[in-house]
Formats: C-alpha cells, sequence, structure tokens
C-alpha cells in the first residue's frame, strides 16, 4: 500500500501558524510539505505545486475562497481534498459535515477518512471560467455578502449575515430573466434571487436546495420571485418549513415549489439578466454580472 503524502495549504489570516503546526504534527506526523497563500494567490498556484510534488493529499486550511481555489486546481487528478474549514460560512465544510472550529478533529477526519467523489459546478462569465463547490447566483444572498459589515462580520461570525438580510431585502428589486435549461428553449421569467448549486446546506442549518445532491451529476437551482411582505412570508415558509423541518419529519422526496419560490434541476444553465446584479461564488462577492453559463462536472473532485 503507497503512504499518504501530504500537501498543507494554510491561509496565515485565518488561522495561528503555531496552533496549527502543533496539530498537524500531532495528527499528521513531520511529513507534510506547507504552503502559504498570499492576497494575490488563494491557492491555485500552491495547489498546483502540491500536485506536482506528488501529494496524494492536498488539505486547505482557511475559508470558502482557499477551499474553491484548492478544489478548482485539484478537479480531474488523483489527489484527495482535505479540509480544515477556518472561515465564516464554511459552506463546502458544512454539506460535507466536517468538523467546525476543531481543527484536530478535521485532522482526524483527514487521517482516517475514505476518499469520495463529487462533483463540481463551472461558471463561465466576462472574466472567464471558474469552479464552485457549492453555489453561485445573484439576488438575496448575493447582495448580503455585498451588505454584510466586515467588522460584524469578524466579531460576529455567520450572525452578520442576519443584520445584513433586511438591507439586502431592501436593496433587491425584480428584474427580467432569460433562462436556458439544458438543450431546452429560453424561457423569460421574472424573479430577484436565482441560486444554482451542487450543494445546498449554508449557514445555521438552513437549505436553500433541499434536493441537491454532491454526487448526482446534476445542479439544483432555486428562483425567488417574492414581491411584497406576504410572497416574503411565503418564501420564508417554503425554505423553512416546506422544504425543512416537515421535509424531514414526513421525509419528502423533493422540493416543493410555491407561487413565489420555484425548484429547478439541469446539467447545464444559461442566464441572462435585464440589468447587471451582484453576483456570488461559493460566498464570495464576484462584482456584478449580466449573464453566465453554468455547468457541471459530474465525479469532478476526490474530497475526505
Amino acid at each position: 500500500m503507497t503512504a499518504t503524502s501530504y500537501g498543507l495549504i494554510w491561509n496565515p489570516s485565518k488561522v495561528d501558524e503555531e496552533k496549527l503546526r502543533k496539530a498537524v504534527a500531532e495528527h499528521l506526523g513531520d511529513d507534510v510539505r506547507w504552503w502559504e497563500t498570499t492576497p494575490d494567490d488563494p491557492g491555485h498556484g500552491m495547489a498546483q505545486d502540491a500536485v506536482a510534488a506528488g501529494c496524494s493529499v492536498v488539505i486547505a486550511v482557511g475559508g470558502d475562497g482557499t477551499v474553491r481555489a484548492v478544489a478548482e486546481t485539484l478537479a480531474g487528478t488523483d489527489a484527495a481534498l482535505g479540509i480544515v474549514p477556518q472561515g465564516t460560512g464554511n459552506l463546502l465544510a458544512r454539506n460535507l459535515d466536517v468538523p467546525l472550529e476543531n481543527i484536530p478533529a478535521a485532522l482526524r477526519r483527514i487521517k482516517g477518512g475514505e476518499p469520495r467523489q463529487i462533483d463540481l459546478g463551472w461558471v463561465r462569465t466576462d472574466d472567464g471560467e471558474r469552479a464552485f463547490a457549492v453555489m453561485v447566483g445573484f439576488g438575496v444572498d448575493a447582495q448580503m455578502l455585498v451588505e454584510t459589515d466586515d467588522d460584524l462580520k469578524d466579531r460576529a461570525g455567520w450572525l452578520a449575515y442576519v443584520e445584513a438580510m433586511g438591507r439586502a431585502m431592501a436593496g433587491t428589486e425584480m428584474t427580467g430573466v432569460t433562462l436556458t435549461i439544458d438543450d431546452g428553449e429560453p424561457q423569460e421569467v421574472r424573479g430577484h434571487t436565482l441560486l444554482i448549486g451542487n450543494c445546498g446546506m449554508v449557514q445555521g442549518g438552513v437549505r436553500l436546495l433541499p434536493d441537491a445532491k454532491l454526487d448526482d451529476g446534476r445542479l439544483d437551482l432555486l428562483l425567488v420571485s417574492a414581491d411584497g411582505a406576504l410572497q416574503w412570508l411565503d418564501t420564508v415558509r417554503s425554505v423553512v418549513w416546506d422544504n425543512g423541518i416537515r421535509r424531514i419529519l414526513t421525509r419528502g422526496e423533493s422540493a416543493v415549489s410555491t407561487e413565489s419560490t420555484q425548484h429547478l434541476t439541469a446539467e447545464r444553465v444559461r442566464v441572462e439578466l435585464e440589468q447587471p446584479l451582484a453576483f456570488e461564488v461559493d460566498g464570495e462577492e464576484f462584482g456584478e454580472v449580466s449573464s453566465f453559463e453554468v455547468r457541471v462536472q459530474a465525479g469532478a473532485l476526490n474530497v475526505l
């Protein structure tokens, strides 16, 4: 049996180096190669170096940006991704049930785990194509990232997003969307939020995409068109009750759509917007877009 070769890519702004090195030495040993991210490179070049060095497991230590950059680089290789979540959202880690806020527990999972294959999504905008492991989209979710106060985010963690939600809802407006699903005809719809995801859990255990699975070779969509207080209540009820609590209690098998929340599934999606809107990729703001294309790469990534 070939011995595991570890490469570790860590974000120095997210974790104390001494604490990390002590935990790594205790749980993985001393034969670990280290790379540090930089403000200009959140992990792409480091992950390329780790693969070139023959590392069979590449560990991302940081937030969603570090994890996404490493995952994108490892796509299609034999190397497995391990995650030591140290960010605010930790979205992929949540969906994989990786221990949060516990470096030793995350390292033990990496040490003793068996790799599994998951899908990756790819989104193409005017700036090129990039991978995503969780979800992309515009609307309330993306606007929350724009509205979230960075100082509050540092002090209060994911609770900062709650504070931002009120301002985000006030800042989102209905817009025209041309939506093309797989090989279908373009559909003209209206909405203020569109999320396209590979998995569906966000902070607080809320599942915005309740049917999404990491390894089903498909992407799930949520189009929200709530307009006014009553439809916003309908949206909240759909997310929290119909596709949350009641689904768990009744073991429901498919997402429930309502007048203001529509659930769809696809392998490829093209989106054209009536006006440019703030856009997010795996919990990070990526500026404004007026059109984008999304596709799934089935079984693209090995994860621990």
